[in-house]
């Protein structure tokens, strides 16, 4: 298989059409549609449903597309390889909002400043939804909370958080679950690891939740914790980033029930230059 066709399938993947592609690759369209052809017959089947003048990823075409994304990976790392070049390309991180938040801006600078030819792409999820995007390459790393053993993944702890109470600060004091049984609990969707810690908490006193209120960002919870609505939690870190807690009341939870490590995930045999840079990077914020 020719890397060139492959690049071509890709672009033509990511821009939704021939012609956008085209305009991105600079080139004139009956090239690109002749490098398509040229890759299905190479590969014998069809990658692309053409319909009312769209082109659709046939369920060969989905199954190619990720074998396409390694082979054009695998490419580049051979190259920077035997070239000995610093790392460079697109290093695509999934990561927690709080993580975004508060731990990567200073991790993020630095990187940048040392391998400038990196353009790192991040997207923000609950820890599930990381695990799944891995797994299924959408992103080369994650950044989840609570990581559950995989024999695909490979884990490097970098962060360790509490997570703590916040209510309203007319809120009678909290020192058990029991005393927020009848609150409203706000958190993000299924899927958020400290969502479980939060019903983990709650379970352990008998308290089963009534009343959920999911929303998708801390700024959100914050605020509707201070105007009264209900309680959550929330990582301690995220409130040094943010101003509006002057009408939250903090509750800490313990160092058994409160403590949360931060870990980056990624696919076993599977790290790029960048994110093997990117590894070192925290492991050296560690020491």
């Amino acid at each position: 298989m020719d890397l060139a066709a492959i690049r071509v399938f890709k672009t033509v993947v990511e821009e939704g059409g021939i012609s956008a592609a085209a305009r991105k690759l600079h080139r004139v369209q009956s090239n690109v549609t002749t490098r398509i052809q040229q890759l299905e017959a190479s590969l014998g089947t069809q990658l692309f449903v053409r319909q009312k003048r769209r082109l659709f990823l046939s369920p060969a075409g989905e199954l190619f597309l990720k074998y396409a994304e390694q082979l054009l990976r695998l490419s580049e790392q051979a190259r920077d390889a035997v070239q000995g070049t610093a790392p460079r390309g697109v290093l695509r991180i999934g990561t927690l909002e709080s993580t975004a938040a508060s731990r990567l801006p200073q991790v993020l600078a630095r990187y940048h400043e040392k391998y400038p030819e990196v353009r790192v792409e991040l997207t923000t999820a609950t820890s599930d939804a990381l695990v799944e995007a891995v797994v299924q390459r959408k992103v080369d790393a994650a950044f989840v909370a609570d990581t559950i053993a995989a024999t695909q993944i490979d884990a490097l702890p970098v962060f360790n958080e509490e997570l703590v109470v916040v209510a309203p600060r007319a809120h009678p004091v909290i020192r058990r679950a029991r005393d927020v049984r009848t609150d409203t609990i706000i958190t993000f969707p299924s899927g958020c690891a400290y969502r479980r810690r939060l019903h983990a908490w709650l379970s352990a006193d008998g308290i089963v939740p009534e009343k959920i209120l999911e929303v998708g960002s801390y700024h959100a919870i914050l605020a509707c914790v201070a105007s009264g609505t209900g309680i959550a939690f929330v990582p301690d870190s995220v409130l040094a980033t943010t101003r509006s807690t002057a009408n939250v009341a903090i509750y800490r939870l313990g160092a058994k029930k409160g403590k949360v490590t931060t870990s980056l995930i990624w696919r076993k045999g599977e790290a790029t230059p960048a994110l093997q840079s990117l590894r070192g990077e925290l492991a050296s914020g560690r020491k």
